[in-house]
């Protein structure tokens, strides 16, 4: 459902290690807003909830609630670090239009 790459992975690890609470993951979910109609959200999360798909790469697990996993099945999470911005970037084949921060979609 969702790819990360190795980037995303170390840093995702890295923020589980950093944690001052108990966290088994990170919770992808889509939310209406945004400068395209739809935000992505992300954050740290203690246990998955039920019925969401639970996804793991390379021992990061990654929680997406059943409102969001047809809108984001086939998207990669990267992790960049360049000039211009640093954060993680959502390549998602479901979006029609993306705005220039990256972080929201239509």
């Amino acid at each position: 459902m969702i790819t990360l790459t190795e980037n995303a992975v170390a840093v995702m690890k890295a923020a589980l290690s950093r944690s001052a609470e108990p966290v088994e993951g990170f919770r992808i979910m889509i939310q209406a807003g945004g400068c395209s109609g739809f935000k992505y959200l992300m954050g740290l999360e203690s246990s998955p909830r039920e019925d969401d798909a639970v996804i793991e790469a390379d021992g990061v697990k990654v929680f997406v609630d059943v409102a969001s996993q047809l809108q984001v099945a086939g998207m990669t999470v990267d992790f960049v670090t360049e000039v211009e911005s640093t954060g993680f970037v959502f390549d998602n084949p479901n979006a029609q239009e993306t705005c220039a921060c990256g972080k929201s979609f239509g």
